[in-house]
């Protein structure tokens, strides 16, 4: 593991940490959850210098992983409601279903699917409802980013949280430098970069949004494999319908995670308008002799 020097930058009016050069080399042969697992890992490390009461939490998406367990000794009694995502098969699903139901009967948590949601474009949550929103790998799936952005500001309480990862434009960029052939390609829904972020969280209201990015390099030994993360990853269309000629495809598929998290503060002065706030006369303190 080869970690690149750090530089602290101020662009715009929202501040970047960018790791320059930080490559982080794994092999991806297990299913998609193992990355899920990981970079969920990863955003609690980065949650350690954070201090914030957490009394409820929302997982979007949730999933069984092993990050679980971190997460509720790093946040004892948290109520944790769940959007989680369909496709679980098996005693995964038995176990994962469980855990929802044990939550439930425990501390009165909630659980919806991701495809309500997609349908919806709706938390079904009430306003001002939890501290924290943990989002993991997500926001690249979202045809309107800007949209889930907003309903996170709806559902946080004053003075909560939105942390996030997403995967950015540089992802499989190995496969966008073939000539494609019978290989059918899919952009990332929303491939933005931590500036389009940055600015979409401003836009909406949130405070002192932090950036950071790294870059995940997933060798492979076959190229079954490769193709079988790409399409699980929405990198391809769908699994191609005949071989693919030997030495064709690369032998690696770079991953950009961009993480970031931002702030729910002076939520009930002011309402915005076309990023202009808006302050009624009423909130605004007299002094008094």
């Amino acid at each position: 593991m080869l970690l690149g020097a750090h530089t602290n930058k101020k662009i715009g009016r929202f501040f970047l940490e960018i790791a320059w050069g930080a490559e982080y080399t794994e092999q991806m042969t297990q299913s998609i959850r193992w990355l899920q697992d990981e970079i969920a890992d990863r955003m609690l490390q980065k949650l350690d210098i954070v201090k914030l009461d957490v009394k409820a939490a929302l997982l979007i998406p949730d999933f069984p992983g092993k990050y679980l367990s971190t997460f509720t000794k790093r946040f004892p009694g948290v109520r944790l409601d769940s959007v989680y995502e369909e496709g679980l098969s098996g005693v995964s699903s038995l176990r994962f279903k469980a855990s929802l139901f044990r939550r439930r009967v425990l501390n009165g948590s909630q659980s919806f699917s991701l495809d309500g949601y997609l349908q919806s474009g709706k938390l079904a949550l009430p306003d001002n409802s939890v501290d924290l929103i943990f989002s993991d790998l997500l926001l690249q799936d979202l045809s309107d980013p800007h949209h889930f952005l907003k309903e996170c500001w709806r559902v946080l309480k004053e003075g909560g949280l939105l942390t996030f990862s997403y995967l950015g434009p540089d992802t499989g960029k190995e496969l966008r430098a073939l000539d494609a052939g019978s290989l059918k390609l899919k952009n990332l829904a929303s491939p933005w970069d931590m500036h389009d972020m940055g600015d979409a969280l401003l836009s909406g209201r949130f405070s002192d949004p932090v950036m950071d990015m790294e870059y995940l390099h997933l060798d492979y030994q076959s190229g079954d494999l490769l193709l079988t993360d790409a399409y699980a990853l929405k990198l391809l269309q769908m699994m191609p319908s005949e071989s693919i000629e030997k030495g064709f495809l690369p032998q690696k598929l770079t991953l950009e995670v961009v993480y970031g998290h931002a702030w729910v503060i002076g939520k009930h002065l002011a309402k915005a308008q076309e990023n202009v706030a808006y302050i009624a006369l009423n909130q605004i303190g007299r002094k008094t002799r």
